[in-house]
């Protein structure tokens, strides 16, 4: 069986909230979909023409090692992981099989599988794999609405660290400035809900480009304000604060602040405060 534009069957090996999310994303297109749990029948995946293996980072060899162990994958197939991090060599325990092997990584933070068919089309993907691998990873993408980034060979930590900044670390930061709100008195639900809406009119001005749509006292030049935020920041938050503001220099500077007004608000942020 080999992956066209046609229907073909599809089965997810994980029903975490990607695997259960990509799951109802492809029903709702039309896809032949099957989710499937870790104890599954061997032959519950040999009718499938894609095999998705959609589980933790630490059980993907374990995964392959399972399905190579009993048979269950063919040299018609396709088997992808859904890992950000990982490339094909997970799934080394297949290659004595014939199947096409690559990963398939939606850029997308799915928390509630109901939200996956919205938030997947029009995201990307990170694809890589043997010939195969990719063309069933753009196959499924296609199905899916999404687009697709390709991959080269030992570009995935770098990528998924980029990815983890954007997504995870994103909450971080909208967790440590609600913090900040009620060490100032703001009331907790406030605090909670206030800093949304300037973090979705930010969002929206990256459309921009990230030099154009950063704004703020370190854009601006104005190292009094740094200063003053510095001095009510504990070390920890201090030290967040500064790395942060070293990177937002660096757009300021190519936004076109006058190198005096940039060393002052660099020098300030070296010595924080």
């Amino acid at each position: 069986m080999t992956i066209s534009t046609e229907r073909q069957p599809v089965a997810i090996i994980g029903a975490g909230r990607m695997g259960r999310g990509l799951e109802l994303a492809l029903r709702r297109a039309g896809a032949e979909v099957t989710l499937l749990p870790r104890s599954r029948r061997p032959e519950e995946t040999r009718g499938a023409a894609l095999v998705l293996i959609a589980v933790p980072d630490d059980s993907i060899a374990r995964v392959a090692v399972e399905l190579a162990r009993d048979d269950a994958i063919g040299e018609r197939q396709v088997v992808l992981h859904l890992s950000g991090l990982l490339d094909r060599r997970a799934l080394e325990a297949l290659a004595s099989t014939g199947a096409g092997l690559g990963s398939f990584h939606p850029l997308q933070a799915i928390a509630d599988p109901a939200s996956a068919p919205e938030r997947l089309a029009g995201s990307f993907a990170g694809l890589e794999g043997d010939a195969r691998g990719l063309a069933a990873g753009e196959w499924l993408a296609a199905v899916l609405g999404m687009r697709t980034v390709r991959l080269a060979p030992g570009s995935k930590p770098a990528y998924h660290a980029g990815a983890v900044i954007a997504s995870n670390y994103a909450v971080v930061l909208a967790d440590t400035a609600a913090r900040l709100a009620r060490h100032g008195g703001i009331a907790a639900h406030e605090a909670a809900a206030m800093y949304l809406p300037l973090m979705r009119g930010t969002l929206a001005n990256l459309a921009l480009g990230p030099v154009a749509a950063l704004t703020g006292p370190v854009r601006r030049g104005d190292a009094d304000t740094v200063r003053t935020h510095l001095a009510v920041l504990d070390p920890d938050d201090r030290a967040l604060y500064r790395a942060l503001g070293l990177a937002a220099l660096r757009l300021a500077r190519e936004a076109g602040l006058a190198p005096e007004v940039a060393e002052e608000v660099k020098r300030v942020l070296g010595n924080g405060g």
